[in-house]
């Protein structure tokens, strides 16, 4: 059997022998440095891009809009919102049109300042403050007329055959009274439109009536020339 010196001594000798094939020297370092770095470099990247990510945050569909064309993976389409119109998204209701205000006076049981839907006629505004008293006729008044937002209507005022108007020169022609006429017989002056009237009213009703003519051109929109065509064809 071999001694355990000798076996030490062999062992050593061996080791001296494959040292110098283990050796890769600087040039081999080198290489296995830059093969290092790429390996750490490439492992970093792949660990970068295996990170979870978050799916973006969709917005809720407002109340009232349907689902159109949107449907899951299998081609089952979304079910709309409790409350949608399909075939419509996003569809507003129209905002509701104002209404329109007069003030009703004269001869009616609840004289005031009213406010009814869009397209109300005279005859709807009457009823509206409680109807005409007992005995008031609402003859001077065309009750199928539609309101004009802002007017005032004036229930059992005389009516022109009652002194309203009168007949005047070999022409024909009659004479408005400012003080009297109504609003309808107001417009039947030459460039008076609803607008013209209702401030003429507004202005007597002010002024406690005219006194002349020359205060017809302190109505606002009555310049000099709408006077001249106008005085020949009104008393106070």
């Amino acid at each position: 059997m071999l001694s355990k010196g000798r076996v030490l001594a062999g062992g050593s000798r061996v080791i001296r022998e494959t040292a110098p094939l283990l050796d890769p020297g600087r040039p081999g370092l080198r290489v296995l440095v830059v093969l290092g770095v790429l390996a750490a470099a490439v492992a970093g990247i792949y660990a970068w891009r295996s990170q979870p990510v978050a799916d973006p945050l969709v917005p809720p569909a407002p109340s009232g809009a349907a689902a159109i064309g949107v449907g899951s993976a299998e081609g089952v389409p979304a079910a709309a919102p409790s409350g949608a119109v399909p075939g419509i998204v996003g569809l507003a209701s129209p905002p509701p049109a104002p209404g329109v205000t007069v003030h009703v006076t004269g001869k009616v049981r609840k004289a005031g300042v009213l406010t009814l839907p869009p397209g109300s006629r005279v005859v709807d505004a009457i009823q509206a403050a409680g109807g005409a008293r007992p005995g008031a006729s609402p003859d001077g008044l065309n009750l199928a007329r539609r309101l004009v937002d802002g007017e005032q209507i004036v229930v059992g005022a005389p009516v022109a055959a009652q002194g309203a108007t009168v007949a005047v020169g070999a022409g024909g022609a009659t004479m408005i009274s400012l003080s009297s006429a109504s609003y309808e017989q107001l417009q039947d002056l030459p460039g008076v439109g609803e607008v013209l009237a209702q401030r003429i009213v507004e202005y007597r009703e002010a002024h406690g009536g005219f006194q002349s003519v020359d205060q017809l051109q302190d109505v606002s929109g009555i310049g000099p020339q709408k006077f001249a065509d106008l005085k020949g064809r009104v008393t106070p």
